[in-house]
């Protein structure tokens, strides 16, 4: 079996910054899997050809989420491999914690079933996947460690709660 290697690269897109902990929401996509589960997780897709990790994951939380962010912080990398199609593949996705510039969230991704804001408190428990539930309270960290004023969502934007 031959063996490729992918690389993609998503976000946590947090609104809310500079304010209480309480307040801050990420955005998360839900795909529903073969067994007609919902599954809530990160938004990410693969890097194109000329595109740096960052700007891929800028890319793709727009493209899966409808909301623009900005790279503030790299949370880690998650490898695992699976096979399909004949191939064996291991991939590494790249995850950033990305501050919310503006947008409203949209399902219009094919590949996304549903988008919704979720209090950064509850991600440990709409999270599928444990490894992403390990970045987002790495992210939880970085953002106490950060200086609000620096990490404030732009004035007057929109923090996509209706």
């Amino acid at each position: 079996m031959r063996t490729v290697q992918e690389t993609s690269a998503g976000g946590l897109v947090v609104s809310g910054l500079g304010g209480p902990l309480e307040s801050l929401r990420a955005a998360l996509i839900g795909r529903t899997d073969r067994r007609g589960r919902l599954l809530w997780s990160l938004p990410k897709g693969h890097v194109e050809q000329g595109e740096t990790a960052e700007q891929t994951a800028m890319r793709e939380v727009a493209e899966e989420t409808g909301i623009e962010g900005k790279v503030l912080a790299e949370l880690g990398s998650i490898d695992y491999w699976f096979v399909t199609e004949g191939r064996r593949v291991h991939k590494t996705v790249h995850h950033y914690l990305l501050r919310y510039l503006g947008g409203e969230l949209s399902d219009e991704d094919y590949e996304v079933t549903e988008v919704a804001w979720v209090p950064l408190r509850e991600l440990h428990s709409r999270l599928a996947y444990a490894d992403e539930r390990r970045l987002a309270k790495r992210a939880e960290d970085l953002i106490a460690d950060m200086d609000p004023a620096a990490t404030a969502d732009p004035p007057g934007g929109d923090t996509g709660e209706r």
